[in-house]
């Protein structure tokens, strides 16, 4: 995997932890130092229990320190769509874990992690611009959310710095915070706390609640898987329920002072199903991310971005862009997140499909808190239906791409 581009170049290096050598006895362990992991080890910790983590890389190495750090308050489905499959008690409960999933990162985020208040999901249509304002009352009457405003097509140009939307709606709930500064401030966390933390442990096998690696082992009360997109490979079971697709962003240089980009400094995503998300980082660059991928990635991925920057932002024609990277992003078919337990004392969540920023703090609590005896927030994301992706272990990368395809095309309708 690419190295994490300009996220890596702006933040300061953790202390060095070292890779896990000899055996060791733990109340919880935790496999996976991105998000959900973290604030697992961070909760589990904080409670007296004691708390391994091991990272088969660096911490925040995988999607945590590479993705476009946008806050989404809500689900990656819209709550009317939740109500209507899971019932309106279901979809209330995972409305406030989510509410408080943005409470935690806000919190945490507070000091040294670049977080900025205000997010904008941009209609690419006329039809999202009518969903997004019809999603918006929805919220109102039925969960008293008040911080989302519809904004026209003058206004939102205004806001952007672009012509290209019919119409936005600004969320003051949302923001974007810089994802690898943020991964490494709960690492400090949790250490703190007192967790024991492993980089360059890979876990290659788990036998009952006892976790391998090449240099050791942790035998624990309970196993915390917090790997997404690889739960799969440590655990073939779940495989069927998880896929990956790469995520490719670029960093510009710092922008001319008269570029007109993003004034209101807000994130953006828009409403396509391949879309667009960017926002600007605390030096002025432009950080835009554009085009998935489920079966490569590209060796020279600005040129792969910078078109569809240019259709957004065409003042930027004569701007560099100095930084390129990619992340891979676990998806499940329903785009909720999957949680459940591989055996009594053995849980797993993973596959938040592009809205984890926040949603991993509460998905890591539930797990840290289901491993405690308090699973009342883990069952609430475990009665999520998880549907299997099609095609089995050898047709299920043909497929997704397929439907992405598919994706992209309905994207121009």
């Amino acid at each position: 995997m690419e190295p994490q581009g300009y996220y890596a170049a702006s933040t300061a290096a953790l202390p060095p932890a070292l890779p896990l050598r000899g055996d060791i006895r733990a109340d919880i362990c935790v496999v996976g130092g991105g998000f959900t992991g973290l604030s697992a080890a961070l909760h589990a910790a904080r409670t007296g229990a004691k708390v391994v983590l091991l990272e088969a890389e660096t911490i925040g190495y995988a999607a945590s320190g590479r993705n476009g750090g946008q806050i989404h308050p809500g689900n990656r489905k819209e709550q009317a769509e939740l109500e209507a499959w899971l019932g309106p008690q279901h979809a209330g409960d995972l409305w406030a874990l989510s509410e408080e999933a943005r409470a935690l990162v806000f919190a945490y985020a507070a000091v040294g992690c670049d977080l900025k208040r205000g997010l904008v999901i941009a209609a690419h249509n006329e039809r999202m611009a009518q969903a997004l304002a019809e999603d918006a009352a929805h919220l109102e009457s039925r969960y008293d959310y008040h911080a989302l405003r519809m904004m026209s097509r003058a206004e939102t140009a205004e806001a952007l710095g672009t012509e290209v939307y019919p119409a936005a709606r600004f969320d003051g709930g949302g923001g974007h915070l810089h994802p690898l500064k943020f991964a490494r401030s709960l690492a400090g966390q949790a250490r703190a706390a007192g967790a024991m933390l492993f980089e360059h442990s890979p876990a290659h096998s788990i036998d009952g609640t006892t976790v391998r690696t090449a240099g050791g082992s942790v035998t624990a009360d309970h196993v915390l898987l917090a790997c997404d997109a690889f739960t799969g490979t440590l655990v073939p079971d779940v495989a069927p329920y998880i896929a990956h697709v790469e995520s490719f962003i670029v960093a510009t240089e710092p922008l001319p002072t008269d570029a007109n980009v993003l004034p209101n400094d807000a994130a953006v995503a828009d409403t396509r199903h391949v879309l667009d998300y960017y926002r600007k980082s605390t030096d002025n660059r432009l950080l835009f991310a554009g085009r998935e991928s489920y079966w490569n990635v590209p060796k020279d991925i600005a040129p792969v971005v910078r078109p569809r920057m240019l259709r957004v932002f065409p003042q930027l024609a004569d701007v560099a862009i100095e930084y390129a990277w990619s992340g891979t992003v676990g998806i499940t078919r329903t785009r909720m997140p999957h949680f459940g337990r591989v055996s009594p004392r053995v849980l797993f969540g993973h596959g938040y499909s592009g809205h984890g920023v926040a949603l991993t703090m509460v998905g890591g609590k539930a797990l840290a808190e289901a491993a405690l005896g308090n699973p009342e927030r883990f069952d609430i994301l475990a009665r999520v239906p998880p549907r299997k992706l099609p095609g089995g272990p050898f047709l299920r990368k043909p497929m997704v791409t397929a439907a992405l395809t598919l994706l992209k095309w309905r994207d121009l309708l």
